[in-house]
């Protein structure tokens, strides 16, 4: 007869805590790769595609006005006839500098909260824009002169108070020429 080894008892129990261990560890890897997944969707995703949704807004409404429009107040929607820059040069895309009437305010549902160079204790998403004529090779810009063209380069630049992670705060800007004749 052949002899039996020791008893199997308990290879079970033994064999369930290494797959449980092995598992564990794979579920690790795995759990990080969820967590840059969440936060790479919701920056990107979500928080960046509305941020070039609002200046886009932006655009076209300033691509809206007549390009003499030096008064129409751009901060507030529909534009005010008086009170504001319209389409007179000036401003910029420099959102920690944001310029007197060539900035406005909304919060996290996009509703505006209006202008001003003071933050509003609410506001969630940022926009400055910058209207400046093109001298005549199409990259230049500058204020009036004899060296401008009759086109304007309007840029509007919106960004997010903060992202998720703490990562790059997500941007975007939107550039658009308006001719004289239009």
């Amino acid at each position: 007869m052949i002899a039996r080894l020791g008893s199997e008892r308990g290879t079970t129990l033994i064999e369930t805590a290494i797959a449980s261990a092995i598992l564990l560890v794979v579920m690790t890897g795995l759990l990080s790769m969820a967590a840059l997944a969440t936060t790479y969707t919701e920056n990107h995703g979500h928080l960046e595609a509305r941020t070039t949704e609002y200046a886009q807004d932006k655009m076209e409404q300033l691509l809206a006005l007549a390009f003499p429009d030096g008064v129409s107040d751009t901060v507030t929607f529909p534009a005010g006839v008086t009170g504001g820059s319209g389409l007179a040069t000036g401003g910029g895309t420099n959102t920690a500098a944001p310029v007197n009437l060539y900035v406005d305010w909304l919060a996290s549902d996009g509703s505006l909260l209006g202008g001003g160079t003071a933050q509003p204790a609410t506001w969630f998403y940022e926009r400055v824009w910058e209207i400046c004529y093109l001298q005549a090779d199409g990259v230049t810009c500058l204020q009036p002169s004899a060296n401008a063209t009759g086109v304007k380069r309007i840029t509007v630049t919106a960004t997010v108070r903060s992202s998720v992670g703490h990562t790059l705060i997500p941007k975007s800007s939107v550039v658009a020429l308006k001719a004289s004749q239009f």
